[in-house]
């Protein structure tokens, strides 16, 4: 059994972003994904929706979704924005 694929997010996560990594991420459906946040310097709230609905629909198919190695930006943004409840489980510190 292999391990999760890993997608590392860019430094910005603003409005330019969020398409591709819709994209990115509904290509990795079905299987289990880190998300490794450790580069990223700005997280805006559209890329942030994205980020939910990906955690909601790998939920959903009990396929595992994490996101790990977070940054301080990203951990303070995520925290800031109100969404700690829903990180991933084994997710966040």
């Amino acid at each position: 059994m292999s391990g999760p694929v890993v997608v590392e997010l860019p430094e910005i996560l603003g409005l330019t972003a969020a398409a591709p990594l819709t994209a990115r991420l509904a290509a990795l459906q079905g299987g289990p994904v880190d998300l490794d946040a450790s580069r990223v310097r700005r997280l805006g709230g559209l890329c942030l929706q994205v980020l939910l609905s990906a955690i909601v629909t790998w939920r959903a198919a009990d396929t595992g979704l994490r996101i790990v190695n977070p940054s301080t930006a990203f951990h303070e943004a995520w925290t800031l924005m109100g969404a700690p409840s829903l990180a991933p489980e084994g997710s966040l510190p």
